[in-house]
């Protein structure tokens, strides 16, 4: 039985109203901890990078693959008929198996050069995990100091309206003139322009964060994390040399070179021959004239041997080209050491800087303070003027969003040290960033267990390869820490990196 018009509509118009004044979607409590942790489990890009370590992996098989065994079939059908003759048609089934005896180093080049590329793949993946956690710790800190500079605008704007309101009753009473009224909404328009801005910048720096995580993008979030000073005792130039020995991407390049070195090694092998072995059965049969039907089986084996003698300079062309690659090479590794040495320096000037203004600005934020009282009394009292009142209250807001500012560049720049210096994940990290999808569940330190290539500076202090791992513990932690390449220094680069994703322990 079909309702009323009347009371559909009563009852459309309740839940409209409901809908209406329902409550927003409570925010999520997040740490920094968990967001780098969910970013390393589900960010797409470093999902698209991870995907380099199966076609390495692919490539590795395929270059085992030229190596060994092969087996090829043929089959033949023929027919002819000669004048005066009868058909004679006939056909054959072959089967040949061939196995490279020698490639002049070829083969064995490309599957160096394709191990390599593992190790490669592997260090690429484990340099975007760490970016990418230098890239949360970023739009987290600058969610907060946003969050915190709408507080600090938001109080301007108070003031500034009660300062209106102010001037206001007292321009009714005849003791102001109509100037400062006109001055005090101005300000007051200009502050909530200011505070609309900072609003947005907020909402911007928690949508990157939202993408870094990849989760629902109006997912509200209550970031529970908050700046807290600490102390980095590492010096300057512990950090260039840490930087310079454990540093990802300089690594890869350190292998690359060797890859190029194989490529030389195969071009190379052009100027040599090459043997082949092969066997295989032969099935042969004739069906016509009938009278010669019977088939007949035979089993070839035997070695073949290829050498060019001459190429008109393709060979050597090809060599000068490896070599040119293999160069190129060993540039890019020393542009890649010249340039971690530049970045580190400047993150670590940086963070300096901003660590200096720490006091100054609480300073400053204490000073302003008492002269913007000042000024509001001095002119309650008709004694100040409204442009006093104004400049106080601007310089007491700009030494409230200085210090916000010089915490979190403080927070920023230790954050990109600790990046540039090419620190590793911690376990915990490390088990999140196992948990993407399409990632097995690797041990700790899977991918730091990589011989060191050939013209790496040796370190017995370190655990980023699994050789020193033995000569040092039982344990492939990247987590290496950098106490024992300064005498004076008491924390360590894994305690660093756990500071950072705000882990006490």
């Amino acid at each position: 039985m079909k309702q009323p018009f009347g009371k559909r509509l009563v009852l459309l118009a309740v839940a409209i109203s409901l809908a209406l004044t329902a409550a927003p979607a409570e925010a999520r409590d997040l740490s920094l901890a968990d967001a780098i942790a969910e970013a390393l489990a589900a960010n797409t890009g470093l999902r698209v990078t991870a995907q380099g370590e199966k076609t390495a992996e692919a490539e590795l098989r395929e270059a085992k693959g030229q190596n060994h065994w092969s087996a090829s079939t043929s089959a033949s059908a023929s027919t002819n008929k000669q004048k005066d003759e009868d058909r004679n048609s006939s056909g054959s089934v072959g089967l040949t198996f061939n196995y490279p005896l020698y490639t002049g180093g070829k083969n064995e080049a490309n599957i160096r050069s394709s191990a390599y590329g593992i190790d490669i793949a592997g260090l690429t993946t484990e340099r975007a995990r760490e970016t990418l956690k230098y890239d949360v710790i970023k739009a987290y800190f600058d969610a907060l100091e946003s969050r915190h500079t709408i507080d600090v605008n938001q109080d301007s704007v108070n003031y500034y309206d009660a300062n209106l309101t102010n001037v206001q009753q007292l321009y009714s009473a005849g003791s102001k003139a109509r100037i400062d009224v006109l001055r005090a909404s101005v300000e007051l328009s200009d502050a909530r322009q200011t505070l609309i801005k900072s609003q947005n910048a907020y909402q911007v720096n928690l949508a990157t964060l939202r993408n870094l995580m990849n989760i629902d993008r109006t997912e509200p979030l209550n970031l529970t994390d908050d700046f807290v000073y600490d102390t980095f005792d590492i010096d300057l130039a512990s950090c260039v040399d840490y930087a310079t020995r454990n540093r990802k991407d300089i690594l890869a390049d350190q292998y690359t070179l060797q890859q190029k070195e194989e490529a030389v090694k195969v071009a190379e092998a052009g100027w040599k021959p090459t043997v082949n072995f092969s066997a295989g059965p032969t099935l042969s049969q004739t069906f016509e004239p009938s009278s010669h039907s019977d088939g007949s089986y035979d089993l070839k084996a035997g070695v073949s041997a290829n050498w060019d003698v001459f190429d008109s300079g393709v060979t050597r062309a090809q060599v000068d080209r490896a070599k040119a690659d293999r160069d190129t090479a060993q540039l890019n590794l020393q542009r890649a050491q010249e340039d971690a040495d530049l970045s580190v320096r400047t993150a670590y000037y940086n963070m300096r800087e901003a660590e200096h203004r720490l006091d100054s600005t609480q300073d400053a934020v204490s000073e302003a303070e008492q002269d913007a009282y000042i000024a509001r009394e001095k002119y309650r009292a008709g004694e100040g003027i409204m442009l006093d009142v104004i400049d106080a209250q601007r310089a007491l807001s700009t030494a409230r969003l200085n210090h916000i500012s010089a915490q979190y560049d403080y927070a920023r720049y230790k954050a990109q040290v600790v990046d540039e210096m090419g620190v590793g994940l911690t376990d915990a990290e490390r088990t999140a960033a196992a948990k993407m999808a399409g990632l097995p569940m690797a041990p700790q330190g899977t991918t730091q267990t990589i011989v060191e290539p050939e013209g790496a500076t040796p370190d017995a202090e370190t655990k980023d390869t699994a050789t020193h791992a033995e000569a040092t513990q039982d344990t492939d932690d990247v987590d290496t820490t950098v106490d024992t390449i300064s005498d004076n220094d008491d924390e360590s680069a894994s305690d660093v990196a756990n500071e950072l994703a705000g882990n006490d322990g």
